[in-house]
């Protein structure tokens, strides 16, 4: 599911990982995950693309889909987009 093994994947795909990582996690508004841990995570699996990544991380903070802990630090899903988030992580999967 994680593996890009063929093509470089869009960033429509690496949101949908974000955040179906974190849904896993039960990372939802006060519930939160390191922000290290998981761009480090993900640069495993996307061909060590971390700059590509903190970049996506950054714009989905700024469209409000994430919200930062700990001066930034660490990362939650938004628990007011949650319909929002579930769609595009249903849409991954399928």
């Amino acid at each position: 599911m994680y593996q890009y093994e063929e093509e470089a994947p869009t960033t429509r795909d690496i949101e949908a990982t974000i955040f179906h990582k974190l849904a896993r996690r039960g990372a939802w508004g006060e519930a939160y995950m390191p922000r290290d841990t998981l761009t480090r995570w993900l640069s495993k699996k996307i061909k060590k693309n971390g700059k590509r990544i903190r970049k996506i991380i950054d714009s989905l903070i700024r469209e409000g889909y994430l919200l930062p802990h700990k001066g930034g630090k660490t990362i939650s899903l938004n628990p007011s987009r949650r319909g929002e988030i579930l769609r595009v992580i249903e849409d991954f999967l399928q």
